[in-house]
């Protein structure tokens, strides 16, 4: 936008039209007073002046626009009829003018320095706006030299407090700052600390991480100026970003050799100690398999003189013992002594054949329960028990130990009732997440979840740790028969399932046996 200012009418008209037709910008002002108001208002990139005018003339307004930041970058051309002397010629020079035009003039000549004048202007502006930019960057980076120096100064303060050796490197990977503990390794601090021979690919390693900008981390050995002994350390070293560029890195050297010798020399106790114990193993599979042979000949060759117990028992019982003699309750107790005995043998032969290697199956746990409730029938009928069974999983299984599980599991139930009140059995089953015994349900979980709950005599939780011990019995045996070895066989059976078993009671109460056996 150009301003022109003349008194004359005629004379703005004129020129105005002039500019005009070249695609120029123009406004007028027929004094210097209403030029400074407009000039006030807007900015112009150029102001044809008159010099001669009433009131202020045109050096007056020159003078007044060269004082004034805003305006005194503005270029002022003089135009004058009049004002043809030299002196005036050199006031509107010395004014801050950029010409000084006298008439008549010629136009072409005139709109050639209309739009020099203008470029100039625009250069002017941007060189000004370039200023302003470099001028607020060279501030910015001023107080990011600041504060990145200031946190230079922190981190050297904090890295000198450190009980390891740090340093920090320069962008490019060279010393520029090693805090004290540094010299217990190295004589120079443009120096590492020497390093053991077989650890060069290890610093290759860091090498290559600190072109390509990443963090690095490893154990590495470097020799101790004062022994000459090369220790382990913990090599960490980490970019300092700064508007995503890095700028530094900050290391360190953590001292781990008293920790790494305790580990070196763990692992050869460790390894030591696995091989006697391999050692002992086999040991102790040789006499688990020579200690199932005995107990299965012992069992064998004690069952023979049981029976025959039973059998001389009886047959003196039926044959010498009138039915209204006192002798008969001693004859009885012997024959409760002796069946004892041989549950007792039987019991025990299980348990010890069930360390026994046995390859799992397919096991349909409904077939497994029928089994169960056709060998229970007849002895459970005279209780009148109601046992419902919900439809169970497939599991992978051995069926005869699966079997006695819940053989022995119902049987208790069915043993420890309460007088005069048939008993209430039921098996029901969940889906859960893991082998946990408050594991949530889950339609997609690997384990299932069988609960045994009977409405018998319970026992007191808090002695749940003896049920499953073996020849372990809450109750007395006299009210109650059993060997005590059931639910230690039960125990022995599900963890060779990879499962575990416990139980939920109160006295009086019922109890719910809980089996989580993998799916």
């Amino acid at each position: 936008m150009i301003l022109i200012v003349d008194d004359i009418d005629a004379n703005l008209i004129a020129l105005k039209k002039t500019l005009e037709v070249h695609g120029l910008s123009v406004e007028v002002a027929n004094s210097g007073e209403e030029a400074l108001k407009k000039i006030l208002k807007t900015y112009y990139s150029l102001i044809i002046l008159d010099v001669q005018m009433p009131g202020m003339d045109g050096f007056e307004v020159a003078e007044i626009l060269a004082q004034s930041n805003r305006t005194k970058d503005i270029p002022v051309l003089f135009l004058s009829a009049i004002s043809k002397e030299k002196k005036y010629i050199s006031r509107g020079y010395a004014s801050g003018a950029v010409d000084y035009i006298t008439k008549p003039v010629d136009p072409d000549l005139l709109i050639l320095k209309v739009k020099s004048f203008l470029k100039i202007s625009e250069q002017q502006r941007d060189l000004k706006r370039i200023q302003e930019m470099l001028s607020t960057e060279i501030e910015i980076r001023k107080a990011a030299q600041d504060k990145l120096s200031s946190e230079m100064q922190q981190l050297q303060f904090v890295l000198e407090s450190l009980p390891q050796m740090a340093f920090v490197l320069s962008q490019e990977g060279t010393l520029e700052y090693v805090n004290q503990q540094w010299f217990d390794y190295s004589n120079d601090k443009m120096t590492f600390p020497k390093r053991h021979p077989d650890d060069e690919k290890i610093w290759d390693k860091w090498k290559a991480s600190l072109k390509k900008g990443k963090q690095f981390t490893s154990e590495i050995r470097l020799q101790e100026l004062k022994s000459s002994n090369f220790c382990y350390f913990m090599m960490k070293v980490a970019p300092i970003q700064s508007a995503g560029i890095i700028t530094k890195w900050v290391g360190t050297f953590t001292d781990i050799h008293q920790q790494k010798t305790a580990n070196e020399q763990l692992e050869s106790l460790v390894q030591e100690r696995t091989k006697e114990m391999i050692l002992k193993n086999e040991d102790l599979e040789f006499s688990n398999t020579e200690l199932q042979q005995f107990a299965w000949v012992v069992s064998h060759d004690l069952k023979e003189p049981i029976r025959k117990i039973e059998m001389i028992v009886k047959m003196v019982k039926d044959r010498f013992i009138e039915k209204d003699s006192p002798a008969v309750d001693y004859i009885d107790r012997a024959e409760n002594s002796a069946r004892r005995m041989r549950l007792l043998i039987d019991d025990l032969l299980v348990y010890s054949r069930l360390s026994a290697a046995v390859s799992l199956e397919e096991t349909d746990l409904n077939m497994v329960m029928k089994e169960v409730l056709d060998d229970l029938d007849s002895e459970v009928h005279p209780k009148q028990p109601t046992i419902t069974i919900s439809k169970l999983p497939i599991i992978p299984g051995i069926p005869s130990q699966l079997r006695q599980v819940f053989q022995n599991l119902i049987g208790n139930a069915l043993k420890f009732t309460k007088p005069g009140i048939p008993p209430i059995i039921s098996v029901t089953w969940t889906q859960v997440a893991d082998k946990s015994i408050d594991s949530p349900e889950d339609q997609k979980g690997k384990f299932c979840k069988i609960i045994v709950k009977d409405n018998g005599i319970g026992f007191d939780e808090s002695l749940l740790h003896k049920i499953f011990i073996i020849f372990q019995s809450l109750n007395n045996r006299k009210l109650y028969e059993g060997t005590g070895i059931g639910l230690a066989i039960a125990k022995k059976i599900i963890e060779k399932h990879n499962g575990i078993i416990t139980a939920k009671s109160k006295v009086d109460e019922g109890a719910s046996f809980i089996v989580i056996l993998p799916l």
